[in-house]
């Protein structure tokens, strides 16, 4: 099927980092017929209503950007919530597609699919060669489930299923709670709180020798937009910037970028997460897109962000 700008896209998760991304992109490019649900509307781990929200709706295309996610603390904490939340939420989803005959379904993953000590750089090659990372595996193995029913679809019933494996991503719209956050959002919460607090020490987990690869969600939704638009050979694509940054530098550029004069001091006892997780992303490089924004810059952007929504952000929390 060939889509137009009247196409009816659902995203799912429209309000998330990603889903909203998303939707700002596919409004600039023309498209005129996306459509939404916030989570107080439609509880997508409710297969019967996702159902009958997909059947009523008939979208062409749906685009699955829910998930619960969190950092390191948040994973470890809950991961009876982190698997099976996702798990229900992508399932209901894949299905619903599959049972109303959604021409196109783009599952959005994460690139801590991969095994803990891949290959450097990733590629898609390496899923399921080795055990993974023990403070994510939960989230892990749900995205790897979601992953291959969008595989087991488009194998058994050519239809045109695709999975996105982005690397660590970040921007307007993220998760700033200390509680759940990633590493780079919670960085900039951490040394604008200690700048306020004149200028006192931040502590971060770990000893800051991991290696990490970022992308800025605006990056990820052109490869998304990419996706929509054409019928590719492969199931799975990363999507990575395929620039390496230690912890540590990473930690002194957000420092240096929100003007925080403290120290930074390390918690060694703490975990460090897996050492190093560099996506080789040639596969979708090969289709013409690459990353527009550099790390520096996109700090800069979303640190602007957060100041002006601040006093409005939202407050993730998990309960058993």
């Amino acid at each position: 099927m060939s889509y137009s700008l009247s196409s009816k896209i659902y995203i799912a998760g429209h309000k998330g980092m990603v889903g909203s991304a998303c939707w700002r992109l596919l409004e600039k490019h023309g498209y005129t017929n996306i459509i939404g649900k916030k989570s107080t509307e439609l509880d997508l781990r409710n297969q019967r209503d996702v159902h009958a929200f997909v059947r009523q709706q008939k979208p062409d295309v749906i685009i699955d950007a829910a998930a619960k996610v969190g950092g390191i603390l948040a994973n470890n904490s809950y991961p009876y919530l982190f698997l099976m939340d996702n798990l229900q939420i992508q399932n209901n989803l894949i299905e619903a597609a599959h049972q109303n005959n959604v021409s196109k379904f783009i599952f959005l993953g994460s690139s801590c699919i991969y095994p803990k000590q891949s290959t450097q750089p990733i590629n898609e090659n390496e899923l399921l060669s080795g055990p993974l990372e023990s403070t994510n595996q939960w989230y892990a193995i749900a995205k790897i489930a979601g992953l291959k029913l969008c595989q087991a679809i488009r194998h058994e019933y050519n239809k045109d299923f695709v999975s996105l494996m982005p690397t660590n991503l970040y921007g307007s719209f993220d998760n700033f709670d200390l509680k759940s956050s990633h590493v780079l959002p919670a960085m900039i919460r951490k040394f604008h709180d200690a700048k306020i607090n004149h200028h006192s020490d931040v502590t971060l987990w770990g000893d800051g020798t991991p290696l990490r690869e970022f992308l800025h969600v605006d990056d990820l939704a052109r490869a998304v937009v990419l996706i929509l638009e054409n019928k590719l050979q492969h199931s799975v694509y990363n999507v990575g910037s395929s620039q390496e940054v230690s912890i540590k530098n990473l930690a002194t550029t957000v420092q240096n970028v929100i003007g925080h004069k403290g120290n930074i001091l390390w918690d060694s006892n703490k975990p460090n997460g897996t050492p190093r997780k560099l996506l080789d992303s040639s596969r979708i490089r090969q289709l013409g897109w690459t990353p527009n924004l550099n790390l520096e810059q996109g700090i800069k952007e979303t640190y602007q962000w957060f100041l002006e929504n601040k006093s409005n952000l939202k407050q993730v929390r998990f309960e058993n």
